[in-house]
């Protein structure tokens, strides 16, 4: 069975969420004013706010890793989730979160349950240094399962015009950083649970697989304020092809580290569900949660002052030529294995 199984027979499909979008981008343009320098599709929107310092802001959920949650009864990690789905974004516009709100909505309110989301959401403001300013909790019965509730968390951050990423220099020839993931992150997650065996085993797997999205804040700031990044690319959704969302211009050559230095939970990943290294380099982040493309004087500066600040990264590939008038690639590899993903 798992052999074939893909994220579409998993009930996701992202061709059509992509449509949508480029719906919805029709559909409220006659809203945007000459304030707004970056809306939908991007990682964050961007906002002027005076002459130098634009607003940025994020929306997220943590998607259906809260099925997880429920299986467990576990509820004290999903909050950091929420929190790092939504700045980890900001970071990529350029932008350092200020504050956070988040909306918990559920059939009849469970307070020991809501407190433990809470305690989580709370703990993934102080891990990204933003401040917790409101919120919203929405008891709907009849309208969730038992037991179940969702989330949906917004942040919004400050950046300085001269610090807008990603900047317009990215070109051939440049370094491209991968920044280890603490796992999967939270996406995926419809095909994941698909592939969890029944039982105690799976609740183990289960386990594994609810640990929280690092959040990159702490580390990534200070480089964001010294202007040593030319872009970076928050790997979520559809994996790899995030990275061209730096610059359409180049194509990308990655090279992913051995599998020892990567999350064990991908060892699981690869042999239970039987995906083609295409596909599960177009949806996971294969231990991956940020890419940094710097240039090549910066590279050593940069990786030294990622492991200061307790990360692991590596330099992973570099940008190539790309002919005009196709739409960007990335080629990713890992050992005997590759793939083309094209980014359309």
């Amino acid at each position: 069975m798992a052999s074939t199984l893909n994220y579409a027979k998993a009930g996701v499909n992202r061709e059509a969420a992509d449509r949508f979008v480029e719906r919805i981008a029709t559909l409220s343009r006659g809203t945007l004013d000459s304030r707004v320098k970056s809306s939908i599709g991007g990682y964050a929107s961007l906002y002027e706010m005076d002459k130098s310092r634009w607003i940025a802001a994020s929306t997220d959920g943590v998607g259906t890793k809260l099925k997880l949650a429920f299986r467990l009864k576990q509820h004290g990690t999903v909050g950091i989730d929420l929190v790092a789905m939504s700045v980890n974004d900001l970071l990529c516009v350029g932008a350092e979160p200020q504050f956070f709100l988040d909306y918990f909505a559920t059939g009849k309110l469970d307070e020991g349950v809501a407190e433990q989301v809470l305690k989580g959401i709370v703990e993934g403001c102080r891990q990204a240094g933003c401040a917790l300013v409101g919120g919203e909790t929405a008891e709907m019965p009849d309208f969730y399962t038992a037991g179940e509730y969702d989330l949906a968390g917004f942040a919004v951050g400050m950046v300085r015009k001269t610090r807008v990423l990603p900047r317009a220099e990215v070109k051939p020839g440049d370094v491209l950083i991968g920044i280890r993931s603490s796992g999967v992150h939270s996406n995926g997650f419809s095909l994941l649970r698909k592939m969890l065996p029944e039982g105690a085993s799976g609740d183990e797997i289960a386990r594994e697989l609810l640990t929280p999205t690092r959040i990159y804040v702490r580390s990534l700031g200070p480089m964001l304020r010294r202007r040593v990044l030319k872009g970076l690319a928050h790997i979520t959704g559809s994996g790899f092809l995030n990275v061209p969302r730096i610059s359409e211009r180049v194509n990308y050559e990655i090279r992913l580290p051995e599998h020892s230095e990567l999350p064990g939970i991908y060892d699981w990943v690869r042999s239970a569900s039987g995906l083609g290294f295409d596909e599960l380099a177009a949806t996971f982040n294969m231990g991956i949660g940020m890419v940094a493309v710097v240039a090549p004087k910066n590279a050593t500066a940069v990786l030294a002052a990622l492991k200061k600040a307790g990360e692991t990264a590596w330099v992973i590939g570099e940008t190539v030529r790309k002919k005009s008038g196709v739409p960007a690639e990335v080629r990713v590899t890992d050992g005997a294995d590759s793939a083309t993903l094209h980014y359309v």
